[in-house]
């Protein structure tokens, strides 16, 4: 007789929250649900994700939980092997520090090996601060790209900022980036002296928090008016 296959597992990519708000305001009961199934992990930090599996399922035993890292430390070769528990038909969930994995995110790693073995990739609903910022900023939600981080070096990203300017002037492309919270006020400075003075600045900072701040203003507005943004998780945005 012919031996049954053992089912494969699954890999869901499961969001978290943008900040420190309720998970449940933010997230849909399907991420509660899942989580409550999936012992096997693969996080970018351990406590944080510990933290936030806590948060949204209380009752859960931290110790039956197997947390693998990914972050920019991890062993490349390793990468294969956090998949292992699928090949037993154990499903895998891949969490991400804030936001949704694979997205601005080392999780797209996990997911390009997953698809080479076959797993099935189920990516769950959750807040992005790349699309919420679109949806808030009254650009080009048609066509848009999304640059990381500028260039840290003051010549390299002057020149980063008018290529992005040219581009959405250009193109109509929306064009969005962030930077390290403590450096935002440095960035907005930068913004501020290479922009020309009609071209549109969304600042989103707190996206979904109670203290959330979004607005698109021309950059002669922000050169005299400056909001309070050291250390708050920002995404800016240039469009028309």
């Amino acid at each position: 007789m012919e031996k049954k296959r053992q089912p494969i597992g699954s890999l869901y990519l499961i969001p978290t929250t943008l900040g420190e708000n309720e998970p449940l305001e933010v997230l849909p009961l399907s991420v509660k649900k899942i989580i409550e199934e999936l012992d096997y992990f693969i996080v970018e930090n351990e406590k944080t994700a510990r933290r936030f599996i806590k948060k949204i399922c209380p009752k859960k035993s931290q110790q039956s939980l197997q947390l693998e890292t990914l972050n920019k430390f991890t062993d490349r070769t390793l990468l294969s092997s956090f998949l292992d528990p699928c090949s037993n038909g154990q499903s895998v969930g891949v969490i991400s520090e804030a936001g949704c994995p694979g997205i601005a995110d080392p999780g797209a790693e996990i997911v390009a090996i997953a698809h080479q073995k076959n797993i099935q990739v189920l990516p769950m609903v959750g807040p992005s601060s790349i699309l919420l910022s679109i949806m808030a900023s009254g650009f080009n939600g048609q066509s848009f790209a999304f640059n990381g981080y500028l260039p840290i070096d003051q010549k390299e990203r002057t020149k980063a900022i008018k290529d992005l300017e040219n581009i959405m002037i250009k193109k109509g492309q929306t064009q969005i980036f962030i930077e390290t919270p403590y450096r935002n006020e440095a960035l907005l400075v930068s913004l501020c002296k290479t922009l020309l003075p009609n071209t549109m600045l969304c600042i989103a900072c707190d996206i979904s928090l109670e203290n959330a701040f979004i607005k698109t203003e021309n950059i002669s507005y922000w050169n005299k008016n400056t909001p309070e943004l050291h250390k708050r998780p920002c995404i800016f945005l240039i469009g028309s």
